[in-house]
């Protein structure tokens, strides 16, 4: 089997690269913050201390960063992927980033002989530690061939998505659609709400709806429940990155753009540090002229 190295092994990372162990893989892993890492050393990794140390261990690169800055710093900064001497050639990057960081950096890294499998997955921490993500891909179908393997385990449901770039493209997309669900989700709930309509009459109704799916069902369980999970929600910096997009195509994202700018005053009013449904509700309950929880 492919030895396999794992840049990013934090809350996302972590579990995507654990499920690379259980399926029988060796693993190389990096992370500036080591004591992330020290599970899955525990488990049988190798801890590598930069990219090129794992790229000239391993024989496919793969990431999960956070930003822009951190994909192009191992790429390109001292000790990155362009330094290595040998191994691996290839590198699959899971990161939340725009469309346009992954083309130049696939262009700045081909001189050095490597190609870029651009991916983005769909889900939460749990479900990336159970393996149950959703996986877009997108770069050379023959590249994406080789590797489905490795994509099928850490997910669920993996989808060929073509030209290089257009995985990040759609994780945007999925980012700005789940938004304005979650919103609209919130204010119709609470629309309901003041007209009389019970929490458990809006689940039958939501449950015998036309419109009725598993993800409407999750936010409506959070919904009325109240039970907000603490995380960081990346959803406002992805629906960002559709604003940007949109703005240099002059296509118009109204829907999208209200969106944001309803994620930009939960910030304002430190309500901001849950998943995305509890961002709403707590949004619309400061609209409404409540309080924050």
């Amino acid at each position: 089997m492919k030895r396999l190295g794992f840049i990013g092994t934090g809350g996302m990372g972590s579990g995507m690269a654990a499920n690379l162990l259980k399926a029988g893989f060796s693993l190389v892993v990096n992370d500036i913050r080591r004591e992330v890492a020290r599970p899955l050393e525990e488990n049988g990794a190798v801890f590598a201390h930069n990219p090129r140390e794992v790229a000239e261990s391993c024989d496919v690169v793969l990431s999960m960063l956070p930003f822009s800055a951190a994909v192009r710093d191992v790429a390109l900064a001292e000790g990155g992927l362009a330094e290595a001497s040998g191994g691996a050639r290839v590198w699959v990057d899971f990161s939340s980033i725009d469309k346009n960081t992954v083309v130049e950096m696939n262009g700045a890294l081909t001189a050095h002989g490597w190609q870029l499998l651009d991916a983005s997955v769909s889900g939460v921490e749990e479900q990336a530690a159970a393996a149950a993500l959703s996986i877009w891909a997108s770069g050379p179908k023959a590249l994406y061939d080789e590797n489905l393997a490795v994509l099928q385990a850490m997910g669920k449901k993996i989808v060929y998505m073509g030209e290089l770039g257009n995985a990040k493209l759609v994780k945007t997309a999925n980012a700005m659609l789940s938004g304005i669900m979650h919103m609209g989700m919130v204010e119709v709930f609470n629309w309901l709400k003041a007209g009389g309509l019970n929490e458990e009459d809006f689940q039958n109704f939501i449950r015998s709806s036309q419109n009725y799916s598993d993800a409407l069902e999750r936010v409506t369980r959070i919904i009325v429940s109240g039970n907000f999970k603490p995380r960081k929600s990346w959803m406002p910096k992805d629906v960002g990155f559709g604003l940007d997009v949109a703005r240099d195509m002059e296509i118009p994202v109204p829907f999208s753009s209200l969106v944001y700018q309803m994620f930009a005053i939960a910030q304002a009013n430190g309500v901001d540090g849950y998943e995305a449904t509890g961002i709403a509700c707590e949004v619309y309950s400061i609209l409404s002229g409540g309080k924050a929880r």
